[in-house]
């Protein structure tokens, strides 16, 4: 037999071998680690598609919340585990590339602890405040502050988390001074809203949109291009009170580094199916969640990219994660 006849079957037999891995692939149920609250934008895009995968792969994806730390330490989870493809993360791009760019001392290092595997969806975001507040718009929000500085205060999940991010972003390009109020997670930072602990607060509108049709918080812009279908009648931050402000996050599925790349491309193919299931997608929409689909490959281009775009912002902005 030739070098080459010989180099061809072992290419044959490791696709072979590589395909029935794929195929054999779930035999017992996956674990997903979200980094967050119950509650909070990721975890209900988690549980979404996660029930729809959950479905087509005929074995049961079991969502383990781990907050705290700004997502640190349930990421760092992820990143110990065994990579056999039956953990994995679903992160938010706090934990990805804003978190990495505040913490000189990480734990993990996003590029080389973890797999990329799939861009599920974006998390549109909006300014909510109590309902009794005054303020009706972006521009009331902004007018109060400036009468007030450093009197009015935010909540966020935690240091370098979105919403500290969102609201330190927006108070520097209105040239706002207010006192960050970091809360254990995006769930419990809303609900300061809602308790009035708290003035405002920037949150994916997944998070919110329940507090806001039950009357317990006031959505008074959204950070979108354009108004939202959900909302119509809830100007755009850009178009109330901050000309070209915009703001959006992601949901992303990470496996530990190491997991076999023909599981992570089949369960990146599973996650694209179920984004395409119209029934699945209203319930994105519904909570403010534009479904996207990647492979692992474009997923690992996004992250590098938005890694360096956020460690220019934050040191454009002078932002800290104390």
């Amino acid at each position: 037999m030739t070098p080459t006849r010989r180099t061809t079957l072992a290419l044959l037999a490791a696709l072979c071998a590589g395909a029935a891995h794929a195929q054999a692939w779930p035999t017992k149920p996956i674990r997903m680690i979200v980094p967050l609250a119950a509650g909070s934008a990721v975890d209900n895009a988690a549980r979404i598609v996660a029930q729809k995968v959950s479905q087509n792969l005929g074995q049961s994806i079991v969502i383990d919340n781990r907050p705290g730390a700004a997502g640190l330490i349930g990421a760092g989870d992820v990143a110990k585990a065994t990579p056999d493809g039956y953990t994995f993360g679903g992160f938010n791009d706090s934990i990805m590339t804003m978190v990495p760019n505040l913490n000189p001392k990480m734990p993990w290092d996003i590029l080389k602890d973890f797999d990329p595997v799939s861009l599920v969806a974006t998390v549109e975001w909006g300014l909510v405040v109590p309902t009794d507040a005054p303020e009706k718009s972006a521009a009331d929000f902004i007018a109060t502050a400036k009468k007030a500085p450093g009197k009015i205060n935010y909540s966020s999940g935690g240091n370098g988390s979105p919403q500290h991010i969102a609201m330190a972003l927006f108070a520097s390009q209105a040239g706002l001074q207010m006192k960050h109020v970091p809360y254990k997670g995006a769930t419990q930072a809303a609900m300061g809203v809602a308790g009035k602990e708290v003035d405002a607060a920037f949150q994916g509108i997944a998070t919110v949109t329940s507090l806001v049709k039950a009357g317990k918080v006031r959505l008074i812009g959204v950070t979108t291009p354009r108004r939202m279908p959900q909302f119509p009648d809830v100007p755009t931050v850009s178009e109330s009170g901050l000309a070209g402000f915009e703001f959006n996050s992601w949901f992303a599925i990470m496996a530990p580094a190491g997991t076999p790349k023909d599981i992570t491309q089949r369960l990146a193919a599973e996650v694209q199916k179920a984004l395409a299931d119209p029934e699945v997608r209203d319930k994105l929409n519904a909570q403010g969640l534009t479904p996207r689909g990647s492979t692992p490959e474009e997923l690992g281009a996004a992250t590098r990219t938005q890694l360096a775009k956020y460690g220019a912002l934050i040191k454009q902005n002078g932002i800290t994660a104390e």
